[in-house]
């Protein structure tokens, strides 16, 4: 099977499978998104929206966030990874909005990414999500199955995005991050997955990478 229709005939089962895509992270607004993405780096999004509350209650906008100090922050997120800095970078890139941006979370890919603790992948993810501009937000479960069903060779994440922006419909992006990874946390664990059982792996991986998961569940 050629690659396109391998992707076209993935996109239909999703869209079968996963009609519905509401965003995995409780938010009520962009700057929200923005922080509750920024915490879920090395982070369950379930632990994440349990933490979130509290600190939302206290500040759910820029200027708020801004006025808090570090520690405040800290105390109602310790228990996400990576606390202490992600603490900081939430202070620090709410006071840059207010100073830069007037408060707003910014719509363009460049100024997000020069705020503190936000990479491409969350910048993806504002943009996708917040303000409907196609992107493609690869997180570990999309860069394991990307190269699982032979749509990228999976060497990079960036390889991984700009193989499956080739393949896939542009108008499809945002969805389609969403039901790949909705998928992927009910199909296609990282460990000791049988590809041979999988609704897509079953037919979309190669006989080659079946046997290669096979070992490696073996060890």
């Amino acid at each position: 099977m050629k690659r396109a229709e391998k992707a076209e005939r993935i996109r239909t089962m999703l869209e079968e499978m996963y009609p519905t895509t509401p965003v995995p992270l409780d938010h009520s607004n962009a700057f929200e998104l923005l922080v509750a993405v920024l915490m879920s780096a090395q982070t369950t999004d379930l632990k994440v929206n349990e933490v979130t509350p509290a600190l939302f209650k206290k500040a759910n906008s820029a200027s708020t966030m801004a006025r808090l100090d570090v520690e405040t922050i800290l105390n109602d997120i310790r228990q996400i990874g990576l606390a202490p800095t992600k603490a900081k970078n939430i202070k620090r890139l709410s006071e840059i909005l207010v100073e830069q941006h007037d408060g707003k979370v910014p719509d363009s890919f460049e100024a997000l990414e020069a705020l503190p603790g936000v990479g491409h992948k969350t910048a993806s993810v504002v943009m996708s999500q917040a303000f409907g501009v196609p992107a493609f937000p690869v997180d570990t479960h999309i860069h394991r199955l990307a190269a699982r069903w032979g749509l990228s060779n999976g060497t990079t994440v960036e390889k991984t995005e700009a193989d499956l922006k080739h393949i896939f419909p542009r108008e499809s992006w945002n969805k389609l991050h969403l039901q790949i990874i909705f998928f992927g946390r009910e199909h296609c664990p990282a460990r000791f997955h049988d590809l041979t059982s999988c609704p897509i792996c079953s037919w979309a991986s190669t006989k080659k990478r079946q046997e290669q998961e096979h070992k490696a569940n073996k060890k």
